[in-house]
């Protein structure tokens, strides 16, 4: 039978006199194995369009039909940085206070059919290659946010390794599709490894971290995705670990990544990494010994524009074609998945069309997930959710009050439509309710153009609610060189440098405070606010991150009670910024809820609720044997006045009488659920081995016989209704890995 191919490769063989020649090559047979395809396709190459073909932006080669490629794409919150508009989700640090995987699977799934649509057109008007329209997205972001001074963790799932691997694994599911064979698109897990600021000399910082901290900390999220979620790419980091790039590291990427934990997708280098090994970490002496090391140790891709020195690498022994083949092998492995190199017929995701892009459904995700994100952290008193009824006048005030910038983040795309807090409340309540809007302020300084703050405080007075919508945004904290907004006090080369809401607001807010009207604050930023003052003195606090494009939605939804707010903290909120360590400390000593001993204002998973939940007593055999799974059951009773979401979550600890390093306590499970009020709903977890192990200081996962104790509940045990249990484990020692 005859097969058809799409036109923008017909276009590429009709250059070279004829289609038959290319179609009868046999890497264009999709009925012959993989693995003899790729074979034939390499052996048709040059040297020198090879090594191009090992670069992000890979050329056409027209004489054997093969379009050009940009390897370089992002899909963090959405597809981004396209031209086209797209579907805008909550930032990933959002997500992650969704505590909902499902959630997060579906909009991994969104956004590849978005991504699917824009290149199946690309493909069929000949029109490859344009960089962040390929199909090999650089998402997502596991690493750990160990730190909330660090601009880039907004990217990430938060302070936990386990929260961290579950929602990685959601969205590489949801990216990637359920096909036996092809990719929908393609994920890639980064930055491996040891990776979370500083972003000023992340160029040639050296990670130095124990094993114990490797295994217990950082590795675990990559491990999840690339042994159970079989991710597909892997983005090696910028800084060196113990010495040596992580782009050139033997131990993590052949050692740990390719014989431990058999992974068989391509890695690329963080943009201009390579780059960095001679003019940065001085490990190489010149810039073609630096490319073959990089190939040599597992590096098949390279972001930047180095890899055609392997030629002369080549020349110089220092690498040889056969190892170059080794990563071609990779590459061209992921493009086959994709169905680059087949017909469309053959190809599950070929027919998705320009229908999908901002469809109903996707912008309805996208306003659930903004809901399911928001985090309620004070409300004294109940003052909310607010009652439309009795409100005649609301007093909008903050620099995020009408910012759709905000809402975007960092990586982002760009909708059809924003909604801001502003236009919500003006598009439902303006006809009954007087929104008496001022920005006040600006993010970090009073301008000369804005009233004083008396002036704000005197008009606000005449309101029944102060609604403050402050924070910061993405041009405040990011990546070196995308953050810094100009350097202000507080902020340095897109990282923190103060947990501090920005003084300007603080004086603000307490002029308002003066007013004695209730003062809701709705903070958005990518971390955490250590909230000093505010805590004290406000009456209600939202911490709504950036959500999105439907943000002002959601906000609004949850300051009028209709939506019951349930996020939780993916990150603890420290009294202070005495609480943290050096930045460039990545001992995890005193760090994160997992270690840190001291005191906090809010800590990891918590989270209010407008209703209130019952547990029941726990589930479970009174023993199990090192190497067995147990299953751990509660029933969750809403006891309260409204319907919501509870998030059950499941912690360890181990006892205190051992030598063993291990965490005060670990999260092993949630599940978030919906209960009207009066229902009940029982709830189940299964602890595996792996989750009742400890590691040991050889970075060893080991389960030993001892007396767990186990918290389920709405957050951490003392901070949350619960119930709680203790586990014995007898047996032999278990390792797990």
């Amino acid at each position: 039978m005859k097969k058809y191919f799409y036109p923008a490769l017909l276009a590429f063989i009709f250059v070279m006199g004829g289609q038959s020649q290319t179609e009868q090559m046999p890497f264009r047979n999709p009925d012959i194995p993989v693995e003899k395809r790729i074979e034939d396709l390499i052996s048709r190459l040059t040297l020198v369009e090879k090594v191009q073909m090992m670069k992000h932006a890979s050329p056409a080669i027209p004489r054997l039909g093969i379009p050009a490629y940009n390897w370089w794409n992002e899909a963090l919150h959405g597809v981004a940085r396209t031209k086209e508009k797209v579907t805008v989700f909550p930032q990933a640090i959002g997500m992650a206070a969704t505590f909902d995987e499902v959630a997060l699977e579906k909009m991994g799934d969104i956004t590849s059919s978005e991504g699917r649509a824009l290149f199946n057109e690309d493909l069929k008007n000949g029109k490859t290659g344009e960089i962040y329209r390929g199909l090999t997205y650089w998402t997502p972001n596991v690493n750990i946010f160990r730190d909330p001074r660090w601009g880039r963790g907004q990217e990430t799932y938060g302070e936990d390794p386990y929260l961290t691997s579950r929602m990685g694994a959601a969205i590489v599911r949801g990216l990637q599709g359920n096909h036996p064979y092809y990719l929908k698109a393609s994920a890639c897990a980064k930055h491996y490894a040891v990776h979370s600021g500083p972003e000023h000399n992340r160029h040639s910082f050296d990670a130095r971290v124990s094993l114990y901290d490797l295994w217990d900390t950082y590795l675990p999220a990559f491990r999840r995705l690339v042994v159970d979620t079989k991710v597909s790419g892997i983005m090696c980091a910028y800084n060196r670990l113990e010495g040596l790039p992580c782009c050139g590291s033997n131990e993590l990427l052949q050692n740990i990544l390719r014989n431990q934990w058999n992974f068989n997708g391509y890695v690329t280098s963080d943009c201009w990494a390579v780059s960095d090994f001679t003019s940065y970490h001085k490990t190489h002496s010149s810039e073609t010994e630096a490319v073959a090391d990089a190939v040599l140790k597992g590096t098949d891709l390279e972001c930047g524009n180095l890899y055609q020195k392997l030629q002369q690498g080549i020349e110089r022994g220092l690498i040889s074609e056969r190892e170059i083949n080794v990563s071609l092998k990779r590459l061209f492995s992921i493009l086959f998945r994709l169905g680059v190199f087949d017909p469309a017929d053959k190809v599950p995701y070929s027919t998705i069309g320009r229908e999908v892009i901002e469809c109903s459904a996707h912008k309805e995700h996208a306003y659930l997930m903004a809901q399911k994100s928001m985090v309620l952290l004070k409300n004294k008193n109940n003052v909310l959710p607010l009652n439309p009824k009795k409100i005649k006048r609301i007093a909008l005030i903050g620099p995020n009050m009408n910012s759709e910038h905000t809402l975007l983040a960092n990586y982002y795309g760009v909708p059809s439509e924003i909604i801001t807090p502003f236009k919500s409340l003006k598009k439902r309540f303006s006809d009954h309710i007087k929104i008496d809007t001022m920005t006040g302020v600006g993010f970090v300084k009073k301008h000369d153009s804005y009233p004083s703050y008396e002036q704000v405080a005197s008009r606000a007075k005449s309101a029944d609610v102060i609604v403050f919508v402050g924070g910061i945004s993405a041009d405040y904290e990011g990546e070196a060189g995308d953050a810094g907004a100009g350097g202000y006090a507080g902020f340095a080369s897109g990282d923190r440098t103060t947990m501090q809401l920005p003084p300007v607001q603080i004086e603000l807010l307490k002029a308002l405070k003066k007013t004695g009207r209730p003062i809701v604050l709705v903070n958005m930023s990518g971390s955490v606010m250590s909230f000093d003052w505010e805590s004290k003195n406000v009456d209600a606090i939202v911490q709504s991150w950036y959500g999105g494009q439907a943000a002002g939605d959601a906000i609004v939804d949850v300051l009028f009670g209709e939506y019951n707010p349930a996020g939780r903290m993916p990150l603890t909120t420290y009294m202070s910024d005495s609480d943290l360590p050096s930045f460039e400390d990545y001992s995890m000593a005193n760090r994160t809820y997992r270690y840190f001993k001291g005191e906090v204002r809010y800590p990891f998973g918590f989270g209010l609720s407008y209703t209130s939940f019952n547990y029941s007593p726990l589930s479970y055999p009174e023993s199990v044997q090192t190497g067995d799974a147990v299953l751990i059951t509660t029933t969750v009773k809403n006891t309260g006045k409204y319907d919501g979401d509870e998030v059950v979550q499941l912690y360890i600890s181990h006892p205190k009488d051992t030598n063993k390093m291990m965490p005060i306590r670990s999260l092993k499970g949630f599940k978030r659920i919906n209960l009207k009020k009066g229902e009940s709903k029982e709830v189940t977890f299964t602890l595996h081995p792996e989750d009742l192990a400890l590691v040991d200081e050889q970075g060893n996962l080991v389960q030993e016989a001892s007396a767990i104790q186990l918290f389920v509940g709405g957050g951490q045990p003392g901070n949350s209704e619960g119930t709680s249990g203790n586990l014995k484990v007898t047996g032999s020692p278990y390792v797990v890995f």
